[in-house]
């Protein structure tokens, strides 16, 4: 999915969050006989936090064409076992969508995307954003291209089919398609063949991984899958078998092993550092890290460089942003690790309230503080970040309402000061509040004691991997693409798209 989230959507109590755009996911079984409906809703599932607008399943089994079938919802509701029962075939992708520019309520703009023409069709399912997109777009058009919607996803396919056209093979237009992008992309395509092809840009900005498991009782089938994250195939019980390389081109097949087909090099890495902090699933490996051990890292390391000096001080996560930082933070502090702040779970991030102070309650209902547990206590409250502060000042607010003598704010990412064009559906500099104010004065808005975030050096340090390894543009204004922005052109090109399906 590409650009920002329509704007009609403002009204969510997560809004106050960062959000990740997509998760992707291929599933091939040796056996044709077999149907993986049933395994692809449960690899999704494990993937639901990467995007709860719209859901959808392609599937195939070699000699047949490609079904696919999308919807608007979350896994549970769109793909019910009453659909899925009569989706045959054993090859398969799947996607979970949350939109940022495109409207979140078209199902035209959920994937997987199913290309069909005279000369070739196949399904793709995207993760990322394209920056040169509406470029591509353009000069499609001026040969003649139709489109049906404004997301990357289309323009990515009407590329893939055009260069086709000129080289008949999928890996090499694979290359073409990857020397001509620019952003970042973790991308599954199913072949009408019923090969399936999944690869990284060359920075790696987005996670993609592989594995294997067996099914069946008494004859053993191999069902090969690859996904955003090793939560997926953690879900369905299968072993990890690698990463993805950036710039990797992977060739999967039912009854043939793994293939790396080709590799496209870059001058260097950019993996999300925001995957590590609050993306990802905490139970995942990117690239073989722990985002659990990391993000209990950043907690305390958070405590070396921000302690906060009382003896009748606890720890509170936000939940559920905050925890394992929180849990890093207490166990390198010695202090107790309280759950103060109990999440309601019926609240979800589709229940919308319209008007700002009705908004402003649903944080009472999605929150409910335990005031035993918060009177005469000096509060240390750790979140991931902190994007415009609306909900972090409310909590702060609960948390003194309810007696806390004192409330120590401690972010376990850096300030968020800039706008991201490769995913994270914030991409205006107003919107964001260390963008516009000082870490001193953040602190006097948010209504806390004291204020501390992650240092550049300290996040570096607890993933592990270096500035050149990780994209840190929103902290650092280093855009790691082929060609750099001009933020104002950008964040005007997003704005005017907000509300579209696009």
């Amino acid at each position: 999915m590409n650009g920002r989230k329509a704007c009609k959507n403002d009204n969510e109590p997560d809004h106050d969050k960062f959000r990740e755009q997509c998760g992707v996911l291929g599933v091939l079984c040796d056996d044709p006989g077999m149907n993986v409906a049933s395994l692809v809703y449960t690899g999704l599932m494990a993937l639901q936090h990467r995007g709860q607008e719209a859901a959808g399943i392609a599937v195939m089994r070699p000699g047949r064409p490609i079904f696919r079938y999308r919807d608007v919802g979350l896994v549970n509701d769109v793909l019910r076992p009453e659909r899925i029962t009569g989706i045959l075939g054993n090859i398969a992708l799947g996607h979970v969508r949350y939109g940022t520019v495109s409207s979140s309520t078209d199902v035209a703009c959920a994937q997987p995307w199913l290309f069909e023409s005279n000369e070739v069709n196949f399904a793709i399912a995207f993760n990322g954003t394209i920056t040169n997109s509406p470029t591509l777009r353009k000069d499609f058009e001026a040969r003649g291209h139709v489109f049906t919607t404004s997301v990357d996803t289309e323009v990515i396919s009407h590329l893939i089919a055009a260069t086709l056209e000129l080289v008949d093979d999928w890996v090499e237009a694979i290359k073409v398609l990857m020397k001509t992008l620019d952003g970042s992309y973790a991308i599954i395509i199913l072949t009408e063949q019923g090969d399936v092809y999944a690869f990284r840009d060359p920075r790696g900005y987005k996670p993609l991984c592989y594995g294997e498991l067996t099914v069946g009782n008494g004859h053993e089938t191999r069902v090969r899958v690859v996904a955003s994250e090793t939560c997926a195939i953690d879900a369905l019980s299968g072993e990890v078998t690698g990463h993805v390389r950036p710039g990797e081109i992977l060739h999967l097949r039912p009854t043939e092993p793994v293939v790396s087909e080709a590799w496209i090099p870059a001058d260097r890495r950019a993996l999300c550092q925001f995957e590590f902090v609050y993306f990802a699933n905490n139970t995942s490996e990117l690239d073989g890290i722990s985002v659990y051990e990391t993000r209990k890292r950043l907690g305390a390391n958070l405590f070396k460089i921000a302690p906060v000096a009382s003896d009748n001080a606890i720890v509170v996560p936000v939940p559920d942003s905050g925890r394992s930082a929180a849990l890093g933070y207490a166990q390198a502090s010695g202090l107790p690790l309280e759950e103060a702040l109990i999440k309601n779970r019926y609240i979800t991030r589709t229940f919308i309230m319209p008007g700002l102070d009705k908004r402003r309650s649903l944080v009472n209902l999605k929150l409910f503080p335990d005031k035993k547990t918060i009177r005469g206590r000096d509060i240390i409250l750790i979140d991931d970040s902190i994007v415009r502060g609306t909900t972090t000042a409310k909590i702060v607010r609960m948390l003194k309402a309810n007696g806390a003598r004192s409330v120590h704010l401690r972010i376990s990412c850096p300030p968020v000061r800039y706008p991201c064009f490769m995913g994270i559906d914030f991409p205006t500099r107003h919107e964001l509040m260390a963008s516009n104010h000082p870490v001193d004065e953040i602190c006097r808005l948010l209504g806390a004691d004291s204020l501390a975030y992650q240092t550049i050096d300290g996040l570096l340090d607890s993933i592990g991997l270096g500035r050149q390894d990780l994209c840190m543009a929103c902290l650092d204004k280093v855009y790691p693409l082929k060609i750099p922005p001009c933020l104002e052109v950008l964040e005007e090109t997003f704005a005017r798209n907000r509300g579209s399906c696009g």
